[in-house]
């Protein structure tokens, strides 16, 4: 059994992910996906006998990027968990970072999903920003400037260098001007990485459920 935790992004309308996904519609009462974009991976990964936990983050008009990495940090430490695959979504990549730094014992793994992989003292949008220089039509998918997003993440290398890493990148996605920032990275580093791609939209929970869920299992067997 492995202990799974899955952070989510910015909180995602329901109606954008129901224009993506192949299974039912989803609604909410606020409508809002928060946590509920990892349903169907929680489901397939309880299935096969792991827990999976995966937190709905404080608002992020109102909430920072320090006060989400706590969250996270707080339910690891309810939950008692260790030897925890972390999985993060676009923004949750900065999340999971910061969680990271601050519990590298607990981690097994690390998931960057189609997500930002920063740098010391990098905030979302200074990411996003250098994504422009290679894309300015990106401009376009930016979301609002919210606090977590400008919230600059201070974190030491050294403390996530041991832990096991993984990329997936989504070769369909609105944001790879980003992501072609990490990939490149990661190209540069390879030790402790591995790299996928899929040919999904930024969410492939929603349009490639299947494909992404067996390399959530797969990760587990590593």
């Amino acid at each position: 059994m492995t202990d799974y935790v899955l952070v989510h992004g910015g909180n995602m309308s329901t109606e954008t992910w129901n224009r993506l996904t192949v299974g039912k519609p989803v609604h909410s009462e606020d409508g809002r996906m928060g946590g509920m974009i990892w349903d169907g991976t929680v489901v397939v990964l309880k299935a096969a006998g792991h827990r999976a936990f995966a937190p709905t983050l404080h608002d992020e008009r109102t909430g920072t990027l320090t006060g989400h990495i706590g969250e996270v940090c707080t339910l690891i430490k309810d939950n008692y968990l260790r030897d925890i695959i972390l999985t993060g979504h676009s923004y949750g990549g900065m999340v999971i970072t910061g969680v990271a730094d601050r519990m590298p014992d607990r981690i097994r793994r690390m998931v960057y999903l189609d997500a930002a992989l920063p740098e010391p003292g990098q905030s979302l949008y200074d990411i996003l920003r250098q994504g422009l220089s290679f894309a300015p039509g990106m401009r376009a998918v930016l979301p609002e400037p919210d606090p977590p997003y400008v919230e600059q993440l201070q974190f030491d290398p050294a403390r996530l260098q041991p832990i096991l890493k993984t990329y997936i990148l989504c070769t369909k996605s609105e944001f790879s001007a980003v992501t072609r920032i990490a990939k490149e990275k990661i190209a540069r580093i390879k030790k402790g990485w591995d790299y996928f791609e899929l040919p999904s939209s930024h969410v492939p929970m929603a349009d490639m459920p299947d494909e992404f869920n067996r390399l959530m299992l797969n990760a587990a067997k590593k």
